[in-house]
Formats: C-alpha cells, sequence, structure tokens
C-alpha cells in the first residue's frame, strides 16, 4: 500500500476506462480483482462511464465512475489523493500523463500506465523521481507489452544464472520468435507524438537516440570500452560466441543457427527501460551487461525476404510519421486511439520472446515470456491489471521513485502472470 497516512476512499482508480485498452483492464479488474478491493472508473464523460459499466456489469455495474480532465492539475490532485493506486490507459502521455504522475508522486499515491514514449518516461523520472522516494510513492511506467516482457524476461534471467553462481550477465539478445496481434491506436499515438517531437527538436532526437536516455545516473553507465575491458577479463566463453550473441549493427542479419533476425519495433524504448533496471538495481545484471532485440523471422528460404520487407516496411511508418504530408496519409490508415480488434481476432492472439544471455562465467541462458493472449490488447490489459494489483494488494519491497516494472513490482507480477497462464521459464542452455 501507499506510505501516505490517511483513509484513502478507493484502492484502484482506472483512468481512461473508457477507451479500448481501458475497457479490456476494467474487464479483468471485474473478473480478478479479490473480493473487497475498492475500484472506481475515471474519465472526461458520465455518458461513457455508465455504458462502460453497464455493459461490464457484475461487480463493475457499481463501481463509482469519476469525471477527470488528466490536464487540470487540481482535478489530478484531487484524484490522486483519493486513491492508493492510479491506473492510466490515456495516452499519448507526453500529452496527457505528466500533471497525474506529478500528483501522484506529491501525494504518496502508486501510479502505473502504458507509456513507451522515452521523452515523457525521462522527463517523468528527472522531474518526479526524487519526489516520488520521499513521498514513497511507486510510479511504474511501461506496464503492458512495453515493457514487461522484456523487462520482467531479463530480470529472471539474472535472478537464475545469480542464484546458480553462474554470474553476471554479458552480451543478452531478446528475440522475439512468434507473435500474433496488433499494436493499439494509443501505440501509434504513441509514436506519431514522439516522432513528431524528435523532427521539430534536436535536442530530443538526441535524447530519443541515446541508449541509456532513461539512465538514472548517465555519468555513471559504463562506456563501450568499460564494458569490452571487464567482458574481456572475466569472460570464459570463446569469441565467435559471444560477438554473434550480442550481433551487428545490421539491420537484417542471420545469425549463427541460420535464422534471419530483423529489428524490433518496441526495441528503442524496452532495451531503455532494461537498462534502467540495471541502474536501479546497482548494477545487479553486471557492468557489462549488453542489451538489445531483434525480431526471429526463422530459418526457411522466405525468411530473408520477409525479415527485409518487414523493416523497409517499418523504417516506412517511422519516416512517414515525421513528415506532414505523409503522417496525413498514414493516419487514413492506421489505427486510432480507442480502435481496437474483434473478441476473436484477441481471443486468437499470442506472443513468444526469448531472453538469450552469456554471463561472466561463460554459461548460457534463455528465459521464455509468452502467452496465449493478443500482446497490444487482452495481454496488456492482464499485465497493467495485475500490476495495479500487485502496487493495491501487495507488500512489495523497496523505496518510491519513478522505477521500472522489474524494480518496483519484482518477482511479485512474476508470480502473479504465472497465475494467469504466462510462461515466465529460465533454463541454462549447456
Amino acid at each position: 500500500m501507499t506510505s501516505s497516512t490517511g483513509e484513502r476512499t478507493y484502492d484502484i482508480v482506472l483512468v481512461g476506462a473508457t477507451g479500448f485498452v481501458g475497457r479490456l483492464t476494467a474487464a479483468h479488474l471485474r473478473d480478478h480483482a479479490p473480493e473487497g478491493v475498492r475500484i472506481a472508473i475515471a474519465g472526461r464523460s458520465r455518458a461513457k462511464l455508465d455504458a462502460v459499466a453497464a455493459e461490464l456489469g457484475g461487480a463493475a455495474g457499481t463501481w463509482p465512475r469519476l469525471l477527470i480532465d488528466v490536464s487540470d492539475p487540481a482535478a489530478c490532485a484531487d484524484l490522486a489523493g483519493s486513491t492508493h493506486v492510479v491506473v492510466t490507459t490515456v495516452g499519448p502521455y507526453a500529452l496527457y500523463g505528466r500533471a497525474l504522475v506529478k500528483e501522484c508522486a506529491l501525494a504518496g499515491t502508486h501510479y502505473a500506465d502504458l507509456t513507451g514514449e522515452v521523452l515523457f518516461a525521462r522527463d517523468s523520472a528527472e522531474a518526479f523521481h526524487d519526489v516520488a522516494r520521499r513521498s514513497g510513492a511507486r510510479i511504474v511506467h511501461s506496464c503492458g507489452f512495453d515493457s514487461i516482457p522484456s523487462d520482467l524476461g531479463v530480470l529472471e534471467t539474472a535472478r537464475v544464472a545469480a542464484a546458480e553462481g553462474a554470474g553476471e550477465l554479458t552480451d543478452t539478445v531478446l528475440f522475439v520468435r512468434s507473435l500474433k496481434g496488433g499494436l493499439s491506436g494509443g501505440t501509434i499515438a504513441s509514436m506519431r507524438q514522439q516522432t513528431i517531437a524528435a523532427s521539430e527538436s534536436v535536442e530530443d532526437r538526441r535524447a530519443i537516440n541515446d541508449t541509456y536516455g532513461l539512465s538514472p545516473d548517465r555519468a555513471a553507465e559504463p562506456t563501450r570500452a568499460d564494458r569490452a575491458r571487464v567482458t574481456t577479463a572475466t569472460t570464459t566463453a570463446p569469441r565467435r560466441r559471444r560477438l554473434k550473441a550480442i550481433g551487428s549493427r545490421l539491420p537484417v542479419r542471420r545469425t549463427e543457427d541460420g535464422h534471419w533476425t530483423g529489428p524490433f519495433v518496441m526495441a528503442t524504448y524496452n532495451t531503455r527501460v532494461v537498462r534502467r533496471s540495471n541502474a536501479l538495481l546497482g548494477w545487479r545484471y553486471g557492468r557489462a551487461f549488453r542489451y538489445h532485440e531483434v525480431t526471429d523471422y526463422g530459418s526457411r528460404l522466405a525468411s530473408p525476404f520477409l525479415a527485409a520487407g518487414t523493416t523497409l516496411g517499418l523504417l516506412g511508418v517511422v519516416g512517414g510519421l515525421s513528415f506532414g504530408p505523409t503522417r496525413a496519409l498514414l493516419d487514413r490508415v492506421l489505427p486510432e486511439p480507442g480502435e481496437g480488434p474483434s473478441e476473436q481476432s484477441r481471443t486468437n492472439g499470442r506472443f513468444r520472446m526469448e531472453v538469450v544471455a552469456t554471463t561472466t562465467s561463460g554459461a548460457r541462458y534463455a528465459t521464455t515470456v509468452a502467452a496465449k493472449a493478443d500482446p497490444g490488447y487482452s495481454g496488456t490489459a492482464i499485465m497493467l491489471g495485475q500490476s495495479a494489483l500487485c502496487l493495491a494488494s501487495d507488500d512489495v519491497p523497496g523505496d518510491g521513485g519513478v522505477l521500472t516494472p522489474a524494480v518496483a513490482l519484482d518477482g511479485l507480477l512474476v508470480e502473479r502472470l504465472r497465475d494467469h497462464d504466462f510462461t515466465i521459464e529460465t533454463r541454462r542452455l549447456d
């Protein structure tokens, strides 16, 4: 629970419950929140909140409905003071998230969101980390497909390696082995907003391109020379394996086992979250920890063409969002916030990711993170809903601050997700 003294009216307030992912999260809380957890839903329209409550039915039909304009600091302060946990699906967060984060940090109220925006997460950490640490608030960004599979996957890999005396992590790669489902309209909107910011500001562009841009102590991060020196001194694995593990900078390449890989659309953000986790944990993963993410296209004859075609398409979308005329064209075909796939499509969704790491002793580990759920919709609703329940109900160790899922929720969230049919398993490869 929050460290703030005084009675709160609610345990969890879900802001943005009338949006597509918000409704899915509300449905998850309706079905899985323990009896006695006091939940309210919040949004701008009373009529829409009433419609969502009626649609959900059950316990959700009696949840209080709160009106809020998230751009109003006074309204955000009132909301933060009324609850132990605020959960928000209202993005882009650079436009609609700052006031809510600030007031939660001041009030000692835990907070969780779905952001995948480097600039917003950086601004939040720089402005409110110390405030939240003093109040005891856990401000936890990226509690959905961005970036829980990455963050918890690396956390578990490091935990098992350390428990078995295998040392710290060095070359670590997340492979997206399979993925069926779509990016939500909110994710697209966040990509659009950040791309616009990068095209208009050199400073923002540099921040986005900084691989340690979310570090709590940028000056303390190891340089490339530092990481190379530690790896050379402590790793007994063959040099060829180490270089293959970390990969090259080519967007499409063939791995040692014959698989073709290409960029992962969320890697730019996820990798920075994982590196922030390492720093916040006192570099528990290792000073020589090197991390990136790729999509695995397999070893079929068509694999290199599929990898190249998808890469070109991804570059085209990012480039198109950078310019006004092409952005207007893409806006006609890309999903809008509040839109989402049919229930049948969500039911058929799934994802399987694998973190493969080498340690300072030369051992190799692989951690599978998978679920039979649409990653951007039903899967994200489970991850966000369980993050909220973990903050509201579990005795989570550690201090407040602007944290990552791995740091704020640790193994408690791992166990919660396993209880909801997520696979999070680590095995030694050699």
